[in-house]
């Protein structure tokens, strides 16, 4: 069966490791994962995260950084996900339509609901089965982010504490609203214990 899980939360909370386990997990498991890169994973997509991750240019506009990663969502969807999921694919994306409500609405301050309303036109009905939220205080996250190598000149790990913080409280805003879809895990445990929980929420869809 396809299933589209989405992964969540500010940097530092373990995104990428968790998503290699369950990614070799479900593998394991026999099903076909698709790993989609977001913003990116097409020609059109790769060169707008280029623009958007690069760091040469740090004076875009809220609205327009909205409407960049919201392009580069549609093609993806179009042209990666949506397949994936029709050829009965697990499809596992590192951020999607949630992070543009967190960074772009609560902490960039544009309209939420405006921006909701743009992901819907977006990704055209591709919306997540599940998204694991991994929650972390901002100080033990950016604690982690001095212990990994990041992006060079990665524009959102340069932002300052108190955007990250209204970001992580737009994360968790959007998971008060949509509880049954959005999944909130504690990430400050090790990682076994925190893919534990996250395998034990896909596993009560795969049944």
């Amino acid at each position: 069966m396809s299933l589209f899980v989405s992964f969540e939360g500010i940097d530092g909370v373990g995104k990428t490791a968790n998503l290699d386990l369950l990614q070799d997990y479900l593998c394991k498991k026999g099903y076909e994962v698709e790993r989609p890169r977001e913003p990116g994973g097409t020609l059109v997509g790769e060169e707008i995260r280029q623009i958007l991750l690069s760091g040469k240019d740090r004076s875009l506009a809220a609205e327009t950084e909205l409407l960049l990663f919201l392009a580069a969502r549609a093609q993806i969807c179009r042209e990666v996900i949506a397949p994936a999921l029709e050829a009965g694919k697990v499809v596992l994306c590192d951020r999607f339509m949630d992070s543009s409500v967190a960074y772009q609405g609560y902490g960039r301050g544009l309209d939420p609901e405006l921006v909701q309303r743009l992901n819907q036109f977006a990704v055209g009905g591709v919306v997540p089965d599940l998204t694991i939220l991994l929650d972390l205080p901002l100080e033990n996250a950016r604690a982690r982010q001095g212990l990994r190598e990041t992006e060079a000149n990665n524009r959102m790990d340069a932002e300052s504490d108190r955007f990250m913080d209204k970001v992580r409280q737009g994360f968790l805003t959007l998971a008060a609203q949509e509880p049954k879809r959005i999944k909130i895990i504690d990430a400050a445990g090790d990682l076994a214990t925190v893919q534990a929980q996250i395998r034990a929420e896909i596993g009560r869809i795969l049944q």
